[in-house]
């Protein structure tokens, strides 16, 4: 090791040497030769280089080869090196002190200045993986990355070890190929693990530089916070010099405290999200069962009171009371089934299985639908639809859409009162390509505060507790639309009530010869 810290100061020297050889020429040059003192401070200025940019050793050689060619050429007699008057070796041994002091601190401002600027480069270092992990979420990202990130801060490979499920450590994430298998790149053998495992269980540090196990290769760190340690962060140390050793160490350390808090924080994070979907399962779970249980209890009654009372007292009904009862059954079927299929419609939306199967459809057509399904339970109700002149083609899937506006219209005849109005409006916008549904009632109406609130899963508005409802009907209208990508809204109707307000894209497809041709059948 010394003889490489000899062989790279020799260039130094040579420099130096060169240096105070030209200044010797350039000084009898210019003609100053004669001027002691102001040679003498010249002199100086070697001596300074070399302890700014080579340190300590040149800086000496530079003083006492100063000292040397300003005897030999410029202190009588000249050209050699003895002295006419002996003053002038208290002079020279002066001279020699004071630049050996100089030298001295220019050396020390030239380590302060290293220390300043390797803690600056360590800050922005630390500043940088602080800045990228914040953004990661995800725990095996944020290892790749603070891995990766360690190894180009040290030059060495870095390795990060977290407990399994059963507790026992293993090698995480490391700096080398993702390709590569565990044992064939460093941390990844027993000996390491076994290192790495008493640092987790003892939460001290081990390794290379340490007082613990310093003949190893690595230098291993346990990732604390407060009380808990969360895994063991690794770096192979032994291409690293004994003087950055100590320096890296401390890198090291403040490496870990960054990767503890970042780990500490995914993990919180995740630990909050499952609880917030626990807590939101247990909610909504706990509305189903409410919403269904009521809205099941009602159409259950009164299909078994019908058909208990045709099955026990048959001989006592008339044929209007017999139909009657029958419809009763068939009401509340359809009221079963209008639950189910919304129940089946939101567990699709949720879990992502729903999918489109689009083609071209008749606006009318699908109103015409729309009404047959809701004759049943919308009596007393004026119904009004409007068309266009002309039929109106769309591209989407027919029967999610039917059961939009089922829902919607649905929605209108339940909370508007005995002998009011509907009114079904849809019309076309050519030159933007798109299509318009409009539902009016003349309802209770919807309070600004709510007009978004309604279309949220389980939702129901203070001022309808009183009318049966699950809440699910107009998120499952939202969800359907927007797959589609369309957009639903409510809005206050002008004439008293609610507006809801679909607009759905027409399609760039080609229209299908078949479409235009059953579209000129049915005018």
């Amino acid at each position: 090791m010394q003889g490489l810290f000899r062989k790279r100061r020799v260039p130094a020297y040579l420099w130096v040497t060169l240096g105070i050889i030209l200044l010797t020429v350039l000084l009898h040059i210019i003609g100053i030769s004669d001027d002691l003192v102001n040679v003498s401070l010249v002199y100086l200025f070697p001596v300074l280089v070399s302890a700014v940019y080579w340190g300590m050793g040149p800086a000496v050689y530079a003083a006492t080869l100063s000292v040397i060619m300003f005897d030999f050429f410029f202190v009588p007699p000249y050209l050699s090196f003895t002295v006419e008057d002996l003053r002038y070796l208290i002079s020279f041994v002066v001279y020699l002190a004071v630049a050996i002091m100089t030298a001295s601190l220019a050396g020390r401002l030239r380590q302060q200045l290293d220390r300043v600027e390797s803690r600056e480069a360590t800050t922005k270092a630390l500043y940088d993986l602080s800045r990228q992990i914040t953004a990661i979420s995800d725990l095996d990202t944020l290892l790749d990355n603070m891995t990766s990130h360690i190894s180009r801060m040290l030059g060495n490979p870095a390795v990060i070890y977290l407990p399994d499920s059963q507790g026992e450590l293993k090698l995480w994430a490391s700096s080398g190929s993702g390709a590569d298998s565990e044992k064939s790149i460093w941390g990844g053998h027993s000996s390491e693990l076994a290192i790495a495992g008493w640092v987790y269980k003892n939460g001290q540090i081990a390794g290379q530089g340490s007082p613990m196990l310093g003949k190893s290769s690595g230098l291993y760190v346990p990732l604390r916070t407060e009380d808990h340690i969360h895994g063991v962060l690794a770096v192979d140390m032994t291409a690293s010099t004994m003087e950055k050793q100590q320096e890296q160490r401390l890198l090291l350390e403040a490496c870990g405290s960054l990767a503890a808090g970042a780990i500490a924080r995914v993990k919180l994070a995740e630990e909050a999200r499952l609880a917030q979907v626990t807590a939101e399962s247990e909610r909504i779970r706990t509305a189903l069962l409410d919403s269904v249980s009521h809205e099941l209890r009602t159409p259950l009654t009164a299909i078994i009171g019908s058909a208990t009372g045709l099955i026990e007292n048959d001989h006592l009904f008339t044929s209007e009371d017999r139909k009657e009862l029958t419809g009763n059954i068939r009401d509340g079927a359809l009221r079963m089934n209008r639950l189910v299929t919304n129940l089946l419609g939101m567990v699709r939306l949720e879990s992502g299985m729903l999918q489109l199967n689009r083609k071209w459809c008749d606006a009318g057509d699908m109103i015409s639908i729309v009404l047959a399904k809701i004759r049943e339970f919308s009596p007393q109700r004026e119904i009004t639809v409007q068309l266009p002149e002309e039929p109106v083609f769309f591209y989407g899937d027919e029967v999610l859409l039917e059961q939009v506006l089922v829902n919607v219209v649905s929605n209108a005849i339940k909370y508007s009162p005995e002998g009011s109005k509907v009114t079904i409006q849809v019309s076309e916008d050519k030159h933007a390509g798109s299509l318009l549904f409009i539902v009016d009632d003349q309802g209770v109406g919807i309070s600004e505060a709510e007009r978004h609130k309604i279309f949220d899963k389980f939702y129901r508005s203070p001022s309808t507790l009183h009318i049966t409802g699950t809440g699910l009907g107009l998120a499952i209208c939202k969800g359907v639309v927007e797959v589609h990508g369309g957009t639903i809204q409510a809005e206050p109707n002008s004439a008293g009530g609610t507006r809801i307000r679909i607009d759905l894209p027409a399609g760039t497809e080609e229209l299908p010869l078949t479409c235009s041709v059953q579209g000129e059948a049915g005018e």
